[in-house]
């Protein structure tokens, strides 16, 4: 159960010009969509993990034609912290996600799916580097340099073609940009004017805070891969819409960057990768 006390105190962050605002509570939001064998668990486990913050659970039933919303809406009766919002036809991961963030209430947010593939015992890892005033978004990677593959050679080599192809448009040095993982501080997140509705999202996001300036970090986790016979829905033809969404980001729609103003700034000389390399790629 979250520890529901003082908050931690105010960090001084050079690199942004400030401080990082303080973290009182942290928003997990958690897409759904035709998860009903899956989802009670992941519910418990994310109310269970333990953290210096306090926690709350945005479920966005995302049109399920199964169980799923009925199951969340029972369990939302005995958890408090559990709030349900549900969409009245499926819209994608991006849709849900951009709902959740509507209704968030929390000082940073991590985006947690409704399977069993990542687990929320991972997630203080991912809040560490923020609390500790070192990154102003963390991602998971299932895949750290010299580390054990977790999934099939096919899975993760799409992975690396989309997270190399990300690391050149957006001057990152990403090992997993396709992670679920993304703990974002909520400001920030709210500014971005994410407008995906598919599993696009990932490389949008991804774009959005290197063109931010924010400064990203990448901690590893754990990963339980699943196949398309278990639940899985991301398939061969999201791969080219993920390339597509990173030529949208970096070329046709970069107007947005006008209101809002960069989060740092880079010292004199300083190339923009080198800048966004990845702050705790290297923290355990």
């Amino acid at each position: 159960m979250a520890n529901l006390g003082m908050a931690p105190p105010t960090a001084p962050n050079p690199r942004a010009g400030g401080t990082v605002p303080p973290v009182r509570r942290l928003s997990v939001l958690m897409p759904v969509y035709n998860e009903e064998a899956t989802v009670a668990t992941i519910v418990s486990r994310v109310t269970a993990v333990r953290l210096p913050v306090e926690i709350e659970l945005v479920a966005v039933d995302d049109g399920s034609s199964d169980a799923s919303y009925r199951i969340l809406h029972a369990l939302a009766a005995d958890e408090p912290r559990l709030r349900v919002v549900r969409h009245r036809r499926n819209l994608g991961k991006g849709a849900a996600v951009r709902t959740a963030i509507k209704h968030m209430t929390g000082d940073v947010a991590v985006v947690q799916d409704a399977d069993l593939e990542y687990n929320p015992a991972d997630i203080p890892r991912l809040l560490a580097p923020i609390l500790a005033g070192e990154a102003d978004a963390v991602f998971g990677t299932r895949f750290p340099r010299g580390g054990p593959r977790s999934s099939p050679w096919w899975h993760w080599l799409v992975n690396h073609f989309l997270t190399e192809a990300a690391n050149v448009a957006a001057g990152l040095n990403l090992t997993d940009m396709e992670t679920c993982y993304k703990l974002v501080r909520a400001d920030l997140l709210r500014q971005l004017s994410l407008k995906s509705r598919a599993f696009t999202f990932e490389p949008e996001l991804s774009c959005r805070l290197a063109q931010a300036g924010a400064r990203i970090c990448e901690v590893p986790i754990g990963y339980r891969y699943r196949t398309w016979s278990q639940g899985k829905k991301i398939g061969p033809r999201d791969a080219f819409e993920a390339l597509a969404e990173l030529f949208r980001c970096q070329v046709l729609d970069r107007n947005w960057q006008r209101t809002v103003p960069p989060i740092q700034r880079r010292p004199h000389g300083e190339s923009p990768r080198a800048h966004r390399r990845p702050a705790c790629a290297s923290r355990d």
